[in-house]
């Protein structure tokens, strides 16, 4: 009660100042008293205390968020730097533990750090509801000054929240100061957009074409039909089926194979992971470490996988699918490679619409088409390592055109009924 008391009290006491009633008063006292803590020292702490153990582009957003507020929060003092050069600072530097392979801080972006640091406001500024406002609007705004797109707001705005608690956890806030402000993030559509969905016929003919994607020699697209084939047959996320590796599968000469999936590579950045590496290894998305998932492999897909490790072999570690020098597919690689696939693929109709449009479609158009031939709900979730509801919700979508399919079946029930009936005998 006496944290929450001080909590009010500090918001009247910044309305009070701004309106000339108090001098040198400051807001928000926790149980240790004032705090004088700026928003940027205790930034950079929270950062640091929440780096061990957190996935690399958990650690990424959250150094994003932290940056759009501390842009937020400071005065604008003599000798600001360009936004640009903020920033980068800011996302290189500030939250951010040091690790593998780090070389020292440029001496420029020392400079912006030392303005940083002086011209951040207070912490317990933001029991001022409109300075705290003011930080939630600026979590809608991207570099070039558009809207943000709604999933990037909810990240942010979930960062500051946690940042907050924290705080009073810390003893430097009396109470959170974001309570009573009535601030809400646009729900984003959770169903995926019926319109990427491909049928078999399309996605047979993308993933025929990525093949022919590069030089023969080179071989840019066939090394990366297994690829994008794992996420349209298996239902696999890109992450997952980066790091597909020949030991977790079985390929039979007929018949159905199968995939134990127990790790992912999502890509984040050499700053962001333990190693020092692009790729962060990490369990299945949204499960407890060491869970595993049994993923059956469609016999199409048993033979397309089979035929890439003939042609190919494996990276030194199995994996499957790897660059011409072993190392793990980037997210710019498999991208390049199916925009150039699109254009071979589909008719000039098609090019322009959302269909396949990233590779990620092909696992909506996976579950997509495991609903459409009736298998049940909850083998699908299982398969695709969500629950039955995330299933329903944001995957049962008709294939593309399948309208027409339905349209012909009705129409031609109606027809039958249109005939006169047959005359008893």
């Amino acid at each position: 009660m006496v944290a929450d008391l001080a909590g009010e009290f500090g918001a009247e006491l910044v309305r009070a100042i701004r309106a000339g009633l108090a001098q040198g008063a400051s807001p928000g006292h926790g149980p240790r008293g004032p705090s004088k803590l700026t928003w940027y020292a205790f930034a950079t702490e929270y950062a640091r205390a929440h780096w061990p153990g957190r996935a690399a582009k958990t650690r990424d957003e959250v150094s994003d968020a932290l940056t759009a507020i501390i842009l937020a929060m400071c005065w604008d003092i003599p000798g600001k730097p360009k936004e640009q050069l903020l920033r980068r600072a800011l996302r290189h530097w500030a939250f951010v533990v040091p690790g593998p392979g780090h070389q020292e801080m440029p001496a420029e972006d020392r400079l912006v750090l030392q303005w940083v640091g002086k011209a951040s406001r207070p912490l317990v500024d933001l029991h001022d509801p409109n300075l705290a406002r003011d930080v939630l609007e600026s979590l809608r705004r991207k570099l070039d000054g558009g809207e943000a797109a709604m999933e990037t707001m909810r990240h942010k705005r979930k960062v500051l929240v946690h940042a907050l608690h924290y705080a009073v956890e810390w003893g430097e806030l009396g109470s959170h100061p974001l309570q009573k402000i009535r601030w809400r993030v646009p729900k984003p559509a959770v169903a995926a957009d019926p319109r990427v969905v491909a049928n078999p016929y399309q996605a047979r003919d993308l993933l025929r074409a990525v093949s022919y994607v590069g030089s023969y020699r080179r071989a840019r697209g066939r090394r990366l039909v297994g690829f994008f084939a794992g996420m349209y047959y298996a239902g696999l996320r890109p992450e997952e089926a980066v790091a597909v590796a020949l030991p977790d599968c079985r390929l039979p000469r007929t018949g159905w194979g199968r995939l134990i999936v127990h790790r992912t590579l999502p890509q984040a950045g050499k700053r962001w992971t333990d190693t020092g590496q692009y790729h962060d290894e990490r369990g299945l998305k949204n499960r407890p470490p060491g869970e595993t998932r049994v993923v059956p492999l469609p016999p199409q897909l048993v033979a397309l996988w089979r035929e890439h490790v003939t042609t190919f072999g494996t990276a030194d570690d199995g994996r499957l699918f790897f660059s011409e020098r072993g190392g793990i597919i980037s997210y710019t690689t498999y991208h390049r490679v199916w925009h150039e696939t699109r254009d071979l693929a589909l008719p000039p109709a098609l090019t322009n619409t959302p269909l396949a449009k990233r590779p990620y479609d092909l696992r909506h158009s996976a579950l997509s088409t495991w609903l459409c031939a009736g298998a049940d709900p909850a083998e699908v979730a299982q398969r695709a390592g969500n629950s039955v509801e995330v299933l329903l919700s944001r995957h049962a979508k008709c294939l593309y055109d399948r309208q027409s399919i339905n349209n012909q079946r009705i129409e031609g029930l109606l027809s039958d009924y249109d005939r006169p009936p047959e005359p008893a005998e």
